[in-house]
């Protein structure tokens, strides 16, 4: 019996090909975390009606900052910045961190906001321990809608003993770059966990 042979070819994608399954892939992707939207009740809020720019405003809460066992911060007039899929940045006036334990950071390295401009990193030094780069500033926001925080300070929830909003301590923001607060009255699904970095 006479054999027979298949010859298959090999087409390489093409890169507008490859741009239409991804685009295709993230649409799917972002419908199913539409779908997957945590409901909200009577005040509480969803990131996903925060938006883009983000909305700076005042918070109007308690907010405090713990390291080694001390009150780093204490506020009542710190502002927080609400943007699309992300839990509220919190910005503490500096005047409102006990002095004693704010150190700036003067390595080079930094970060870049298209909205609030270059970041100016702190690190915190109570009792002889150090938290390296668990804050940051904009000493010079790019515009002037953000002129406000000029002088305040955000805090990586994650990388501090505890932070706490009216008392309740708050959940970090996964992921590790973002520094986003989470409470009980926030609701998501947040960037920054897996499978998220393309919100």
């Amino acid at each position: 019996m006479a054999g027979f042979v298949v010859a298959v070819a090999l087409v390489k994608p093409t890169h507008s090909t490859y741009r239409a399954v991804r685009a295709l892939s993230l649409s799917r992707s972002a419908a199913a975390m539409r779908a997957a939207r945590e409901p909200i009740g009577p005040g509480e809020e969803s990131c996903w009606d925060y938006p883009r720019p983000p909305r700076l405003e005042l918070a109007n809460r308690r907010v405090k900052v713990f390291a080694n066992g001390k009150l780093v911060a204490d506020s009542t007039g710190a502002y927080r910045i609400l943007e699309t899929y992300h839990p509220p940045t919190y910005y503490i006036p500096r005047a409102h961190f006990d002095a004693q334990y704010l150190e700036q950071e003067r390595a080079t390295g930094s970060s870049f906001c298209e909205f609030k401009g270059k970041a100016t990193y702190w690190s915190f030094v109570v009792d002889g321990k150090r938290f390296d780069r668990v804050a940051w500033s904009y000493e010079a926001p790019s515009d002037p809608q953000y002129k406000p925080i000029l002088g305040h300070l955000a805090v990586y929830a994650g990388r501090v003993d505890e932070c706490q909003v009216d008392g309740e301590k708050v959940v970090p923001q996964e992921g590790g770059f973002y520094g986003g607060w989470i409470n009980s009255w926030i609701k998501g699904p947040f960037k920054g966990a897996p499978g998220t970095n393309h919100w």
